[in-house]
């Protein structure tokens, strides 16, 4: 059956190595890690003192300061990555159909820095003290409403929250929702603003992060042997997809396909992954047949790849369970090693690199790999970028609660 193919038009993105779409790519291709010691609050007394912090981030340059105040900055950051992205498409919000143009946003845990203030101020001041900017700061909607305000878009508008696999599932709703014939365009992708005092404990103690704190940049070092845990990232990836019709209709440039999506629980464990990957390996398998294109086809994986004992093995065995004897011919990285993890919106800065990827047929390496893991035996594209031709790949997001999601995106022909 006949399926309009749905096309990116646009990209934005802040992220721990780069606040604009072209900085993110450089650092990205340069091996540059964006990670550093923990400034926004004092972490002396944690065990964890490192994250990926955004640098150098102006929100001013457009938003006022009055807004900024009202903004938690998980919001401040989707306006940021979105008016990149609306810009790069050049979708004229004056001359399209406002009702047919929607957003669908993928978040972890919305406005935490907020909530963590707020609940500071009624510790300390009383009840009377409590902002009456919480609520709207802190509900993890509201990125998505206040993107549909700022740009007067009148479509479907949703928030979609499924943990680390948060920002893929909501491109992939959005996709979803553009072929039910619901709207023409959409606006998609993740944001995160995570970076707080109780975030970082709670990962800690459960021994999830690593602690790796003297040399911040080399602490993040998926499918590597000595891995010991994630670090937390912040930031906001988001595309502009549409149907071709739509993008051809206006004259936009296309910049690639968003060909398939796929999606799974593993019901085995709040935190692990399934024995073996299953979840994993069923979530790329329905991109691919999604996709319309054989598992052969697959170039590359923008690999979850946390740098986490469990994930990055289990992420491993699943590609081979699915791949079998292709998996030794498929380039494999994670830009996590220069990011850190953005919780949900990982899938958004990820699918960002993943287009890159595409238009300019390089691969973003997996740095800080030294020492090769049995366990892990594929080719992760170690340390340096590499030039290779990829005309389809896939992105993969997993989650605590066993969430999987994982999106295809071809080359636009």
């Amino acid at each position: 059956m006949y399926r309009e193919k749905i096309v990116i038009t646009g990209l934005g993105v802040v992220a721990p190595n780069g606040n604009n779409v072209k900085d993110y790519w450089s650092n990205l291709i340069a091996g540059v890690s964006g990670i550093g010691p923990i400034t926004y609050f004092d972490s002396s007394n944690h065990r964890v003192k490192i994250a990926g912090q955004l640098s150098n981030f102006e929100p001013e340059s457009i938003l006022d300061s009055k807004d900024i105040r009202k903004l938690d900055p998980f919001s401040i950051y989707a306006i940021a990555a979105t008016d990149e992205a609306i810009n790069m498409s050049g979708l004229d919000i004056n001359s399209i159909n406002p009702d047919r143009v929607g957003v669908t946003i993928g978040t972890g845990v919305g406005g935490i820095q907020t909530l963590e203030d707020q609940q500071g101020v009624i510790n300390q001041k009383g009840a009377r003290r409590v902002s009456p900017q919480f609520v709207p700061k802190m509900i993890a909607n509201i990125a998505g409403g206040h993107l549909s305000m700022r740009w007067n878009l009148k479509g479907p508008n949703q928030t979609v929250t499924s943990a680390c696999a948060s920002a893929t599932d909501a491109i992939g709703m959005a996709m979803r929702l553009i072929l039910a014939g619901d709207a023409d365009a959409m606006i998609t992708g993740g944001t995160e603003a995570s970076i707080t005092g109780l975030t970082i404990a709670g990962f800690a103690n459960m021994k999830a992060l690593s602690q790796s704190n003297e040399n911040p940049t080399k602490a993040s070092r998926p499918f590597d042997k000595d891995r010991n845990g994630f670090v937390l990232g912040e930031g906001s990836g988001m595309i502009v997809i549409e149907t071709e019709t739509h993008a051809k209709n206006r004259g936009a440039t296309i910049l690639a396909e968003l060909a398939g999506y796929g999606s799974t629980d593993d019901a085995f464990h709040i935190t692990q992954p399934s024995e073996g990957g299953i979840g994993a390996m069923k979530a790329m398998e329905r991109a691919t047949l999604d996709a319309k294109v054989n598992l052969e086809d697959i170039d590359y994986i923008n690999a979850h790849g946390t740098s986490t004992p469990f994930n990055d093995k289990i992420e491993s065995i699943a590609i081979k369970n699915l791949f079998k004897n292709h998996s030794n011919m498929l380039k494999i990285s994670s830009t996590k090693s220069m990011t850190g993890h953005l919780l949900g919106a990982a899938g958004g800065i990820e699918a960002v690199a993943s287009v890159n990827t595409i238009l300019h047929q390089t691969l973003p390496p997996t740095i800080n790999y030294d020492t090769p893991d049995p366990d892990c035996d594929l080719d992760y594209v170690p340390n340096n970028a590499q030039n290779n031709e990829v005309n389809v790949l896939l992105s993969n997001t997993f989650g605590f609660g066993g969430h999987n999601a994982v999106i295809c995106i071809r080359k636009y022909n």
